[in-house]
């Protein structure tokens, strides 16, 4: 695919997600760059424009937010956690252990190293960079769309994943790193997927309560497109239609209240002389 084939088919995907799920921030485009890969023009890599370091999830809501595409990856990368899922840099026994999570989100350290090694992960050196840059101005070929929204769309989003192959999603989650979950689960699995944002995400990249993460791999789109226009001609939209036609039940005084008007009406229209 050529880059203007590209480009027509990131703003088409970007338009639907526009019309029919009307997410708050902006739809996301994710790529790991290989080592040697060039970093897109325009990418922002946070030690170098900004002088700061930064974690995946606080980028991730830096290009939701501010509209900027990032490049992060050794240098920039300031969580350990990240740094280790994305293969920036190897784990080392204290992480093994599960020092980071013991005490934390694991009672034992048995409990905390089964969590961490159960974080999904690119081995070590498969990757320089994560690059994550809105939908509507990316410039490279995505391996990732990330969607942040509300549970209704993202609701509609996973319908719209199934209206052709039917079935259900599967996703894992551990409650922690979901910048893993959302690049490194959707590309291993190369499958969408539903992600619960993690504590990280909320405090650094300001992630809503009222927020979750639909992904999915890239060659996705045509079907997610599909899925979306079917779903919206079979009567599923966003925003819900809600059930505002039928006849409501008032309060027991409110209905005496009216009785007395029917009445009131009724014996002024029984007195009222018909012309003719």
């Amino acid at each position: 695919m050529n880059q203007e084939q590209l480009a027509k088919e990131i703003r088409r995907l970007d338009g639907a997600i526009s019309q029919y799920i009307r997410p708050d921030t902006f739809p996301l485009a994710l790529r790991m760059l290989a080592p040697g890969e060039p970093v897109p023009e325009g990418a922002r890599i946070p030690s170098r424009s900004v002088k700061e370091q930064w974690i995946v999830c606080q980028a991730i809501g830096v290009a939701r937010r501010y509209g900027w595409s990032i490049a992060v990856g050794r240098e920039d990368v300031i969580c350990p956690l990240a740094a280790i899922a994305f293969g920036f840099r190897a784990p080392n026994e204290e992480y093994l252990r599960g020092r980071a999570a013991l005490g934390m989100y694991g009672e034992s350290e048995e409990a905390a190293s089964l969590l961490e090694a159960q974080v999904w992960k690119f081995p070590t050196g498969s990757y320089d960079y994560v690059c994550v840059a809105p939908l509507a101005r990316t410039n490279f070929e995505p391996q990732v769309i990330a969607v942040y929204a509300n549970s209704a769309q993202v609701m509609r989003l996973v319908n719209a994943a199934l209206f052709k192959r039917g079935g259900r999603l599967q996703s894992t989650t551990g409650g922690r790193l979901d910048c893993a979950d959302i690049v490194i689960q959707t590309m291993s699995t190369d499958e969408p997927k539903v992600i619960i944002p993690c504590n990280g995400d909320r405090v650094f990249g300001m992630t809503q309560d009222s927020e979750m993460v639909f992904t999915f791999p890239w060659h996705c789109a045509d079907e997610i497109l599909a899925g979306l226009e079917g779903t919206q001609k079979g009567g599923v939209r966003y925003p819900i239609p809600v059930a505002m036609r039928e006849t409501v039940t008032m309060p027991p005084h409110y209905q005496d209240i009216m009785a007395h008007l029917n009445e009131r009406d009724q014996t002024t229209e029984a007195k009222t002389p018909k012309k003719g």
